[in-house]
């Protein structure tokens, strides 16, 4: 059930990746990037350990995790363009938020994977248990490969390249004429990227130190969690095709608000029930309110020219600040002594942030109607230059 796993380097090496994408097209960039992060991936199975190789053990990791941080930099964007641009205007939330769903998928693999091998003794899974997930990550890979090579390039892509009006640089003009967008892209990553990281992954090891659970009691809360996404993502996503992007996002915002209050009793109550229906509530409501319907406002906010880069680089950069929640989250709870309040505070943060973020987002950039409208224009005028 995890959302794409970011690097500290993943916003930077997105800029060049977006760059490249713009040029050569989204369903090329595609294959480039999973051929990336699976190989990456499935070379950390077979990597030597510390007592073969030493130092050199630590910094082959960090270098396959900087490869997966160059992947995960335009994948997320390239996925959901071709999904809403081929989609049309009338259904983009729906089928854009399949990008969305593929990220619970991944999790629920990863966790049911994760549980499997727990059953090993411990000599064990620590011998080569813990590589098999890994290895067997590289038939998903071909899969996709698979899949990827008879996708069509984006519709909206080739009439870029027939009125012969391709960027070079991309992001040079997106940040001249769209930081604004930019950052809030950001912004309201950060409205569901904050519950995800707290919820799922610094909770789990809250439970486990400060009241002693084993750690597979909160882990059935977050693996419900993930089974939940299977139907709340599409069905917000095709919500958000009826209401509005806005609205639908609005409410999830407000929802993470305030479910703040009652996330701190139930989280605190050290009732099993109680914590799995936390996340799952948390998860499948709050978070999916805002995260289902950004994959088609994103690609909404941005023209055609420039969209690539703009939901690439927005998506990326939120994700960067809110893979700091399970530092920062540390940091609280140390303050407040071991309390969970802070991280409930925390949360309801990130909802604010949100919030004011989608309100900011201009309303044309929210309507299907007008953006494809603007795209007519926009070819109207570069054909007739």
């Amino acid at each position: 059930m995890s959302e794409t796993t970011h690097s500290g380097s993943a916003p930077r090496e997105s800029v060049r990746r977006v760059a490249l994408a713009s040029m050569v097209g989204t369903s090329i960039m595609l294959i480039v990037t999973l051929t990336m992060m699976g190989l990456a991936t499935f070379a950390m199975g077979l990597m030597p350990s510390y007592a073969a190789i030493g130092v050199w053990a630590p910094i082959l990791m960090v270098v396959l995790r900087f490869v997966q941080g160059l992947a995960v930099g335009g994948e997320w964007g390239g996925a959901v363009l071709m999904a809403t641009e081929h989609a049309g205007g009338q259904r983009r939330g729906f089928f854009g938020s399949f990008a969305q769903v593929g990220s619970a998928v991944g999790g629920l693999l990863s966790t049911g994977m994760f549980l499997l091998m727990q059953q090993l003794p411990e000599e064990d899974f620590l011998s080569w248990g813990w590589r098999v997930p890994f290895l067997v990550s590289i038939v998903l890979v071909l899969v996709g490969v698979f899949i990827r090579l008879r996708i069509m390039e984006s519709p909206e892509f080739e009439k870029i390249k027939e009125s012969r009006r391709v960027v070079k640089v991309p992001v040079v003009e997106l940040l001249r004429s769209d930081t604004r967008n930019v950052l809030l892209a950001a912004g309201l990553y950060c409205a569901h990227g904050v519950l995800f990281y707290a919820m799922t992954v610094y909770t789990l090891a809250y439970t486990t130190s400060a009241y002693g659970l084993a750690r597979n009691t909160y882990l059935i809360g977050v693996t419900a969690a993930g089974a939940g996404q299977l139907i709340t993502i599409p069905l917000l996503g095709a919500l958000s095709d009826k209401l509005g992007r806005r609205p639908v996002i609005i409410f999830g915002t407000l929802f993470i608000i305030a479910f703040a209050i009652p996330l701190n009793f139930m989280i605190t109550s050290q009732v099993p029930v109680l914590m799995w229906l936390a996340v799952v509530i948390g998860i499948c409501v709050g978070h999916n309110s805002v995260y289902s319907p950004t994959a088609a406002l994103y690609t909404e906010m941005f023209p055609a020219h420039v969209r690539y880069s703009g939901a690439s680089l927005g998506y990326q950069l939120g994700g960067a600040i809110a893979g700091f929640v399970p530092l920062v989250a540390a940091s609280l709870v140390g303050a407040a002594g071991g309390a969970y309040w802070p991280i409930a505070a925390l949360i309801a943060l990130g909802g604010c942030i949100g919030f004011v973020c989608i309100l900011l987002v201009r309303p044309s950039a929210t309507a299907p109607g007008a953006q494809r409208a603007a795209t007519v224009d926009t070819m109207r005028t570069l054909k007739a230059d």
